[in-house]
C-alpha cells in the first residue's frame, strides 16, 4: 500500500529527479512556458510554486530576509539571470495572488512514443501562437540566403503560382524552373570539385 507516499519517482534516482525538476523550473522561469510530459508537469508545479512563494515572501519582507530568500531560491536556481528575473519580475507579478501561479494544459500525445504531453505556463504570460509564428517568420526572412534558401523560395513561388492558376491567373513557371536548374547546377559543380 502506498499510504502517504507523496511524489512520483519518474524512473530516476533522487539526485537525477531533483536535477530534472531544477532544470525544468529554470526553463519555466526563463521562457515562462515549457512543454513536457504530464507526470513531470504535475511534479514541476508544486516545485516551481514553492520557489515563487519564497521569492514573494523575500520581496515583501526586504532587508536580511530578502537576502535569505534569495539564497534559499538560489540553492535550486543556478542561473543568475533567471534568479534575477524571478525576484525582479515574477515575484512582484504574483504579489497579490495567494497561490496557483502555474497552469498545466494537456496538449495531446507525443509522436515518437505516444506519451501524454502537457504545456506548463506561468499565469499572466499566456503563450500567443500567432505572435510566435510572426516572430519565427521574421527570423526566417533573414535566413535562407544560400542554396537551400533559394530552393525553398522557388518552391514557395511555385506553390503560390499554383494557387494563382486555380484562381484563373496565367502560369509563369519559366523563371522558377530557371532558378531551380541554376541551383542544381551549382550544387553539382560543387561536388565535382571534390573529386566525386
Amino acid at each position: 500500500m502506498r499510504h502517504r507516499v507523496a511524489h512520483r519517482k519518474l524512473g530516476r534516482v533522487s539526485e537525477h529527479r531533483l536535477s530534472l525538476l531544477r532544470n525544468l523550473a529554470i526553463a519555466l522561469f526563463r521562457h515562462e512556458h515549457v512543454e513536457t510530459t504530464v507526470p513531470k508537469a504535475k511534479e514541476l508545479r508544486p516545485f516551481a510554486e514553492r520557489l515563487i512563494t519564497v521569492a514573494r515572501r523575500g520581496q515583501a519582507a526586504g532587508g536580511a530576509q530578502a537576502l535569505h530568500a534569495r539564497r534559499l531560491v538560489g540553492a535550486d536556481i543556478a542561473d543568475a539571470a533567471v534568479l534575477k528575473k524571478l525576484f525582479d519580475t515574477l515575484a512582484p507579478r504574483f504579489a497579490g495572488r495567494p497561490g496557483g501561479y502555474v497552469r498545466i494544459i494537456k496538449a495531446g500525445v507525443r509522436r515518437g512514443d505516444a506519451a501524454e504531453v502537457a504545456r506548463v505556463e506561468l499565469l499572466g504570460s499566456e503563450f500567443d501562437p500567432k505572435k510566435a509564428e510572426a516572430a519565427r517568420a521574421a527570423k526566417g526572412a533573414d535566413e535562407g540566403k544560400g542554396l537551400g534558401g533559394r530552393l525553398r523560395r522557388a518552391a514557395e513561388r511555385v506553390r503560390g503560382r499554383k494557387a494563382d492558376d486555380a484562381e484563373g491567373g496565367a502560369p509563369a513557371h519559366e523563371q522558377t524552373k530557371a532558378v531551380v536548374k541554376s541551383a542544381a547546377r551549382a550544387r553539382h559543380s560543387g561536388r565535382s570539385g571534390k573529386g566525386g
